[in-house]
């Protein structure tokens, strides 16, 4: 068996995901929060600093809506090595709270035939105990060497972000914005605590089976710089003025590389954004974000 197409459009049995303080204070240290200046970002590194209260990080919203421990349906039989996280969407309804508790449902939206791979994309809604949305986020991954069994789609809820579906060119004029940040050469290992063991990220010998020469930096910590850029540039810091979020992964980042993030306001509370490495290879495209 190669990839289950029978799983498409088929939503899971709901399941429960929860965290607290101390989790939103670790994914923001996994994100780079505080490492450049330690008494910058207090708000989402501490939780008694005078005057201060915490919050969360609007790219938490990715993982509040991705559910942990019971069973994990399978995908279909592929070496897990040979996957990487392609693209990456997440609409927040409300605020995040600094402790919540959700029910997160999944389903896989689309299996598509990519020649010399398979992108396969799920969409999650994390819902309260009342039932009402609390995230609901979308993802893709690409299966390497799994392509030429078809594709099947099922269409999505229409409740977020379509991943991809919004016009994006590149702005021809300089952006608006550019933030630098600097990746520390533990970021992956740090990262990887606020769930994502995957060994692609911290095995020598499991990444040289992906084909990397060593362990690469999680996509989603990418992303989560890039949110923290965002946030700061765009919404004065305030996370309830953080909506949406969407980017396509193109290159893998090492751990210790420069992150640059460009800004380009597109007016109506869009503003459009790539992300680089310090040498200009382009690692997070055709990024949107919505903000007011």
């Amino acid at each position: 068996m190669a990839l289950d197409h029978s799983l498409v459009g088929v939503p899971g049995e709901p399941a429960a995901r929860s965290w607290d303080g101390t989790d939103a204070l670790l994914y923001a240290l996994g994100v780079g929060a505080g490492a450049e200046d330690p008494q910058q970002e207090l708000a989402f590194t501490t939780e008694n600093t005078e005057g201060v209260a915490q919050r969360v990080l609007p790219t938490f919203a990715v993982l509040a809506a991705q559910a942990r421990g019971g069973p994990r349906r399978r995908l279909g039989d592929f070496d897990r090595a040979r996957l990487v996280h392609a693209e990456q969407a997440f609409r927040i309804h409300r605020p995040l709270p600094v402790e919540g508790s959700v029910q997160v449902t999944s389903t896989v939206t689309d299996m598509l035939d990519k020649g010399r791979g398979a992108l396969v994309r799920t969409e999650s809604i994390a819902a309260d105990g009342d039932g009402r949305p609390l995230v609901t986020a979308s993802s893709g991954a690409f299966i390497m060497g799994e392509g030429g069994s078809g594709s099947v789609s099922a269409g999505r809820s229409g409740d977020g972000p379509s991943p991809g579906d919004e016009p994006w060119t590149r702005p021809e004029r300089e952006p608006d914005h550019r933030v630098v940040y600097r990746t520390r050469p533990d970021q992956a290992l740090l990262y990887r605590l606020s769930g994502d063991r995957n060994p692609l990220h911290s095995d020598p010998a499991f990444a040289k089976r992906g084909g990397f020469d060593r362990p690469i930096l999680h996509g989603l910590c990418t992303y989560g710089f890039t949110g923290r850029a965002l946030l700061h540039t765009l919404c004065d810091s305030d996370p309830a003025r953080f909506h949406a979020m969407y980017g396509r992964f193109t290159r893998p980042v090492l751990p210790g590389d420069v992150l640059v993030v460009n800004l380009w306001r597109d007016g109506e509370g869009r503003t459009l954004f790539q992300t680089e490495t310090g040498n200009g290879a382009v690692v997070i495209d055709r990024g949107v974000a919505h903000h007011s």
